[in-house]
């Protein structure tokens, strides 16, 4: 099966259509989105009312290293096309790194959102940084409680353990 969508681009690809004149922000949140759930549908659509929003989604590589060996349970292109699928969504790319910080320096958004789980003092020191350098505005979206990956995999563990 090819998982493709209109909205799946490389680096290269969203930074020729982000630097296209439009009247809207530039948003990009990213993650590892390993188990898509309600929590994450959640703060996209929350990210969305900023302006046209774009995931920075993180590949399966940077996941294992973030995550351990068991990680990502989904693959990068499954994540990434059920993420594009979402209506709150303009577009996806890919990053292989654990930070964000070439993707930043290259995508250049107006607002960078994260979930309030994160405050301004939690984000990585690097991402920070560039954030700052290029006046990205930052800011942090609800969540739904309960609503957790982890809490997820713990789950279905559990039920497989009865």
């Amino acid at each position: 099966m090819m998982w493709t969508n209109s909205k799946l681009f490389s680096l290269e690809e969203a930074t020729k259509i982000r630097n296209q004149p439009r009247s809207r922000a530039i948003v990009l949140t990213n993650g590892c989105f390993d188990l898509l759930h309600a929590g994450h549908v959640f703060s996209l659509q929350q990210a969305a009312k900023f302006g046209e929003l774009w995931i920075a989604l993180n590949g399966d590589e940077s996941i294992r290293q973030l995550k351990g060996p068991s990680r990502p349970i989904v693959g990068e292109r499954e994540r990434a096309y059920m993420l594009a699928a979402l209506e709150c969504v303009s577009g996806v790319f890919i990053f292989t790194n654990q930070r964000l910080i070439r993707e930043l320096e290259i995508f250049y958004p107006d607002i960078y959102v994260k979930s309030m789980d994160y405050n301004f003092e939690t984000l990585d020191a690097e991402e920070r940084l560039v954030l700052q350098k290029i006046g990205a505005d930052v800011k942090f979206v609800q969540t739904l409680p309960h609503c957790s990956t982890t809490a997820l995999v713990e789950k279905i563990q559990n039920m497989s353990l009865k």
